[in-house]
């Protein structure tokens, strides 16, 4: 979370923007990501909106196609709107960290618990979606939000936005390269082996803080997994109902959960969400920031 610019846009829509989500981290970021209030103060959610050198008519179209699925593990979109030139849509905020900040208030790489925790979670979400015909398409380790109630996936459909298909994708701004399955860098339109492309990268990044890491870089666990995940060719890599069953012996479901009839507080590090302790501090000290933010005198939003 990063206060905002001067040239920033004091308004996302309807909603007064109060900060960035996202930090310096060298990593890309697919879509703008902020942090709103409604003009009463009554309201917070976390607003996106189409980075500058992506084509908002695409980037709305995934934005509208986000919002009508149903999917646990992906991030719920509430409201798309504005214009032609500039779309945004929102959700309910809760304290999140991107991945890459989550690494940062950790001080390096995630440990195994963690790591399959959020592996078991993003491929239980992506088994979901693919049974549904769904492919998220948009996948890194920015797009992964790191909540109390367990990992959420953003930046649905980056990378439908970012290019058409019949088009390279390939050095495109906003798109993490080690992410990016080869067949879509090229053109080609994006499937549900390209998500799994895409987990094995962001595993990887939790596990050491690169996408593409060396071998012996990996940890145990993940050694036979991410090659795998990772291969040029697509029938070589596993489903991600397979994925889950690697990073859950014995059947037992991921550790990363949301239970409606147990809701959350940012302090309610559970059994079922084993966070790092640096990391529910980090989401503590957000929530406490976004609590204390005031509302900007009226003169300033002119």
């Amino acid at each position: 979370m990063t206060r905002l610019g001067h040239d920033e846009p004091p308004w996302t829509g309807p909603f007064i923007t109060l900060a960035e989500l996202d930090t310096e981290s060298g990593q890309p970021v697919p879509a703008r990501r902020f942090i709103v209030r409604s003009v009463d103060g009554d309201r917070t959610f976390l607003a996106c909106r189409p980075r500058a050198d992506v084509d908002p008519h695409r980037w709305a179209i995934e934005a509208e196609g986000a919002r009508r699925l149903s999917i646990p593990g992906f991030l719920p979109v509430e409201e798309t709107g504005g214009t032609a030139e500039l779309p945004w849509c929102t959700t309910p905020y809760v304290p999140a960290l991107p991945l890459p900040a989550a690494l940062q208030a950790h001080g390096g790489p995630l440990p195994e618990p963690a790591v399959r925790a959020l592996g078991s979670a993003l491929a239980q979400s992506l088994a979901a979606a693919h049974a549904q015909g769904v492919t998220h398409a948009g996948l890194s380790p920015a797009a992964v939000l790191i909540t109390t109630e367990g990992p959420r996936l953003s930046c649905f459909g980056a990378v439908r936005a970012a290019a058409p298909d019949g088009e390279s994708r390939d050095g495109l701004p906003g798109l993490d390269s080690g992410c990016l399955a080869p067949e879509q860098a090229a053109g080609g339109r994006p499937r549900p082996l390209g998500d799994v492309y895409a987990l094995g990268a962001v595993l990887a990044y939790a596990s050491t803080g690169h996408t593409v890491p060396e071998r012996q870089e990996l940890p145990a666990f993940l050694r036979t997994l991410i090659p795998t995940c990772l291969s040029r060719d697509p029938v070589r890599r596993p489903q991600a109902h397979e994925i889950l069953t690697h990073l859950t012996p014995g059947g037992s479901t991921a550790a990363y959960v949301s239970t409606a009839a147990h809701p959350h507080t940012v302090l309610d590090a559970t059994v079922q969400t084993p966070l790092p302790a640096a990391l529910v501090a980090a989401l503590a000290r957000q929530s406490a920031q976004v609590l204390a933010a005031e509302l900007p005198p009226a003169a300033d939003l002119d």
